[in-house]
């Protein structure tokens, strides 16, 4: 569970540690890094160069000059402008009035997935963007339109008008990926120009800090700049986005991890045919099984995901799946630990069927599960019942963010909050329930918690809870 305060004093800290990178530096390298010491994701990746072909020491030798080439033209420099108001006095600094605007520059990679100019990139590489410029490795400029975008996977999808057509990759399939493989990392570290590393798939199924997340594990050289760079395997195939570096330093120390091809397309399709990100759920609470979770479960068996709620109404329900059933298999994906799982499902929509295969009590038993989408969400420990954004609730608050407040319990009903847009929580942004879920799951019943809300007039309102 949260602890309030000391996350006040994480957030403070962390605040001042940023404020001082921009001085020191005004054109910002995006990039996601996750600290060996806590493995919570902040934001890094990038890369170098090692060998153009793999030789001796008893194993094949192995060409990476056709990928390369193949890949190269179709990774793009992405500059991000971002617009900053600087308190001009001190009253400013407190009170958030006046002020001079100071501009900051990001920068990052970024794929070509279309002839036409659609890019694929990393979300924290064009967050709060007031500008996008895309640079082909022919050294030509544009302007970028951003399409859409989803924190929750860290991808985000560009457009650029070319007057011509645009060398590209296609989507490999990530599933087909084995430990070991040879692969390329290709991107625009320390602002160069497309840059290649080699490596191995050094593990699939990571997750890192959030348990839904799932990320491609490699040992080619990632550095700051290369975040939204491609992933691909010997025979030029897009398999991943890069994303991260595991560093207390900042810079490549031998993990980077990259989001995968088959997570990166379902989310790019959801954008260009829906406007968001569609999420199938099993409708199940999973839970990793451990050592010492299963001794107490009495669990002689801990590969799998132990599944410790039932959603009543979801698919899971209705396929008759228990609280206490192991996930082993879903489809054709073996069940190992939670990002397995988790991961498969991220690459389906509403309306999908999966075979689930469980071990309940020693017995093997198969179910086909219908996946939905969450409606409604009673949010944990507040007990809000909230929903997603219709395009009239968009439209009406002026926002693409946050979900709907549509019950309240009778506890914080003179508050005010029926019919509301529930935009934050402890600072952290909401973009649907999925997510409003995950974030009220984790804050303490016995801490502070503070809530941003948006009324119908477009004001921001925010309220603390102890």
């Amino acid at each position: 569970m949260k602890k309030i305060g000391s996350s006040l004093l994480v957030a403070i800290f962390a605040g001042v540690i940023t404020l001082g990178a921009y001085k020191l530096f005004f054109e910002k390298t995006s990039y996601a890094v996750v600290s060996e010491n806590n493995e919570t994701p902040i934001f890094a990746t990038s890369t170098s160069y090692t060998p153009t072909s793999a030789k001796g020491s008893g194993i094949n030798e192995v060409d990476f000059t056709i990928a390369a080439e193949n890949t190269v033209n179709a990774v793009v420099h992405v500059k991000n402008l971002t617009l900053s108001r600087e308190p001009s006095s001190l009253f400013d600094f407190f009170y958030g009035s006046g002020g001079s605007q100071k501009a900051q520059v990001g920068s990052g990679s970024g794929v070509i997935i279309t002839p036409d100019g659609y890019i694929v990139t990393n979300n924290h590489v064009i967050k709060n963007a007031s500008q996008l410029q895309i640079t082909l490795n022919n050294n030509t400029t544009y302007d970028a339109e951003l399409i859409g975008a989803d924190p929750n996977s860290d991808i985000a999808l560009l457009k650029i008008d070319a007057d011509r057509s645009l060398p590209y990759l296609a989507f490999g399939d990530s599933n087909d990926t084995k430990i070991g493989e040879w692969v390329l990392a290709v991107g625009n570290p320390f602002n160069l120009t497309s840059t290649v590393t080699a490596g191995i798939v050094s593990a699939k199924a990571r997750a890192l800090g959030k348990a839904d997340q799932s990320f491609i594990q490699t040992d080619a050289a990632v550095n700051p700049g290369n975040s939204g760079g491609a992933l691909v395997n010997t025979n030029g195939d897009l398999i991943g986005i890069n994303t991260a570096i595991t560093s207390q330093t900042g810079s490549y120390v031998g993990y980077s991890f990259a989001v995968p091809s088959n997570i990166a397309k379902k989310v790019v399709e959801d954008i260009m045919e829906y406007g968001n990100v569609q999420k199938g759920l099993l409708g199940i609470t999973p839970i990793r099984l451990n050592t010492p979770y299963a001794a107490e479960k009495g669990i002689k068996n801990i590969d799998g995901v132990y599944i410790d709620g039932i959603e009543k109404g979801m698919g899971a329900d209705e396929a008759g799946l228990q609280r206490g059933d192991i996930v082993k298999q879903i489809d054709n994906i073996q069940v190992h630990k939670l990002p397995d799982l988790t991961g498969y499902v991220s690459t389906k929509r509403p309306g999908d069927k999966v075979e689930v295969i469980v071990d309940r009590d020693g017995e093997t038993l198969q179910v086909e599960v219908l996946l939905k989408e969450r409606q409604t969400l009673v949010v944990p420990v507040m007990g809000f019942v909230v929903k997603n954004l219709t395009d009239q609730d968009k439209k009406r608050f002026r926002t693409k963010k946050g979900v709907k407040i549509v019950g309240v319990p009778e506890t914080y009903r003179g508050y005010g909050l029926y019919g509301k847009i529930l935009l934050a929580v402890d600072g952290e942004e909401i973009n649907d329930i999925q997510e409003a879920r995950t974030l009220f799951g984790g804050i303490s019943r016995y801490g502070k918690t503070s809530i941003t809300m948006l009324n119908e007039d477009g004001e921001r309102e925010r309220l603390i809870f102890q």
